[in-house]
């Protein structure tokens, strides 16, 4: 399985990292993809190895973390990693409207400055979401010459707006939310293509039932794979090997 989103290089990690990679390898996880929180995130990723997992960089300005303005250059800073080989995805980038709403102009420059160097970078762009769906959709409809391409991360929309999703040309992070009995989300996925969805964690946010409100982790990302194979009525085997396909196609990395 490909855990397309994850965080595992933060500080929560720390004390039991090797364990927790132990746990994923056990679990069948061969690929962990790293979305930034900032750039210098890279940083904090460089060094992670752990036998049998292949560790995958982004480099981006989480929402949340834009502030009154945005560092002078940055889309040029952005662009010195994103041009770098070993960084495959550009983010995580996106809105996000639940913690604050000081700094939206921001948060949509942020935004648009990531899928320009998507675009240039035939990289994807991994988008952050939260109380901000329909700004977003819009701006990745203005952004999108046929060329951008990436992943709604925790996609928690509507039918509708997941369609809509599709069609500007996103994948569907699906996560720990599908889990959730009033989530939501179980509700609509199936009236979604599963050719367009990856799977995910969010490590270490999100954690999925049975261990929803404990520290997530890559492992835990089966009980996902698990429900998502459910609710489309496939064996485990079948679900992975669609949805680790397309991360693969989707990142340019051979199929497994």
């Amino acid at each position: 399985m490909i855990d397309t989103h994850s965080h595992i290089y933060l500080e929560q990690f720390d004390e039991d990292r090797n364990e927790v990679m132990k746990r994923a390898v056990d679990a069948g996880i061969t690929d962990i993809y790293m979305p930034a929180i900032d750039l210098d995130s890279i940083a904090q990723m460089a060094n992670l190895e752990y036998e049998g997992i292949a560790f995958h960089k982004m480099a981006g300005l989480h929402p949340c973390d834009v502030g009154e303005e945005l560092e002078k250059d940055f889309y040029g800073s952005l662009m010195h990693w994103v041009e770098q080989p070993d960084i495959l995805g550009v983010g995580e980038t996106g809105l996000d409207y639940y913690w604050s709403t000081d700094h939206i102009d921001n948060q949509k420059t942020s935004l648009r400055l990531h899928c320009k160097a998507a675009r240039e970078s035939n990289k994807p762009v991994i988008i952050h979401n939260r109380e901000s769906t329909s700004d977003m959709l819009d701006i990745i409809e203005e952004e999108q010459d046929g060329s951008l391409k990436g992943i709604w991360h925790c996609y928690n929309g509507t039918v509708d707006e997941g369609k809509r999703a599709i069609d500007l040309g996103l994948h569907l992070g699906i996560g720990g939310v599908v889990t959730f009995k009033n989530g939501g989300v179980d509700k609509t996925v199936t009236e979604l293509p599963l050719d367009k969805m990856v799977l995910e964690t969010d490590a270490p946010y999100l954690s999925p039932a049975p261990n929803r409100g404990k520290r997530n982790e890559p492992s835990f990302m089966k009980y996902t794979a698990e429900k998502l194979a459910e609710l489309f009525g496939l064996s485990l085997d079948e679900l992975d090997k669609k949805t680790s396909d397309t991360a693969c196609i989707l990142f340019d990395k051979p199929i497994i």
